[in-house]
């Protein structure tokens, strides 16, 4: 019997040993991972959401949310490994990191395609994110069509200088997350892109590991890397989010009853969620510089023409054509 079905509880509440004719297995218990602290733009909601799901299922369905992946070595790639294993039911997580499982995740970072927060949704709740689900399901994970949690635009936030042209990135130690897109973005930008966790950044920061790290205005503020950089160049260089991701295992294990109420409820918290979070990052300059962080507004026309068409053109030849024409149905032609 799989570690799935070993977690599930039956109605007297003894945890399910046999699979014998005739169990009918009731109720579940589940664990919510993600990356952020307790108190960030993701844990309240999704702890929120589950509360409803147990409470409009009676509590049938149980899932309890850990911040920061509840500690767990490796954190983002350990976790995702753990769901595509079934030894973890609902996870969050970032297209460019789910792409170590699912290729092509990654477009949702695509750089400079996206203008704007509604654009995003539209192509991610849309035909687009409709691809994205068919290319997990393939590898064993659920992805919730209405279930990207916002994190914003990504800025540039530096210790000793400000960004303010493509060339003032080259030979800077740039902390990026675990994604072949990142490191792509920022080699051919020539800085030196450096992959640490996001629970190690402030650390890394604050001893000079690197000389500064890229994340929209939020994740600056949750993890009080202002306490570690000094200037904010405003870049809008990527858009990240978070996919809500289930084991398709243990997802498909549900009634369709309760089902429903899990996907009216991820469409309900989502929402708030994203609506929050962009109101959040709004705030947070006027926040983040009266503790004495500098903005700058960056060319990024300069940006632009570092990556050029060949940076497209390989993206796409990865992506295949059929992602590639979903994204520039909704963004228009790239590269």
């Amino acid at each position: 019997m799989n570690a799935t079905r070993r977690r599930l509880v039956v109605a007297t509440g003894l945890a399910l040993t046999g699979c014998a004719a005739g169990t009918r297995e009731t109720s579940w218990k589940a664990r919510q991972f993600h990356n952020q602290p307790a108190q960030s733009h993701q844990h309240q909601f999704l702890s929120d959401l589950w509360a409803q799901v147990a409470k409009e299922t009676g509590g049938r369905l149980q899932v309890t949310t850990y911040p920061q992946n509840n500690n767990l070595p490796g954190s983002d790639p350990g976790a995702l490994e753990l769901l595509q294993s079934g030894e973890l039911e609902f996870f969050t997580l970032m297209g460019g990191i789910l792409g170590r499982k699912v290729p092509v995740a990654e477009i949702q970072g695509m750089p400079f395609a996206f203008t704007s927060h509604a654009q995003v949704h539209r192509a991610n709740d849309g035909a687009l994110g409709e691809y994205l689900g068919r290319e997990c399901a393939a590898k064993g994970i659920y992805r919730f069509q209405y279930g990207l949690l916002e994190n914003g635009f990504r800025q540039i936030s530096t210790v000793d200088k400000p960004v303010l042209i493509a060339e003032d990135l080259r030979g800077m130690r740039m902390r990026v997350p675990d994604g072949q897109m990142f490191r792509d973005v920022f080699t051919a930008l020539e800085a030196q892109p450096v992959t640490i966790n996001i629970r190690e950044l402030y650390a890394a920061l604050k001893s000079r590991q690197v000389d500064g790290q890229e994340n929209p205005l939020v994740i600056t503020e949750v993890n009080r890397l202002y306490e570690v950089t000094k200037y904010v160049s405003t870049t809008n260089h990527m858009w990240s989010g978070f996919n809500l991701l289930a084991n398709l295992k243990f997802w498909n294990s549900l009634p369709g009853d309760v089902q429903e109420i899990v996907q009216r409820n991820v469409k309900k918290y989502v929402a708030l969620q994203r609506a929050y979070t962009d109101d959040l990052n709004r705030q947070l300059g006027d926040k983040l510089a009266a503790r004495g962080m500098i903005f700058n507004t960056a060319d990024v026309s300069t940006f632009r023409a570092k990556l050029g068409g060949g940076f497209y053109q390989r993206w796409k030849s990865e992506f295949g054509p059929t992602a590639w024409s979903l994204l520039e149905r909704e963004v228009g032609k790239l590269g």
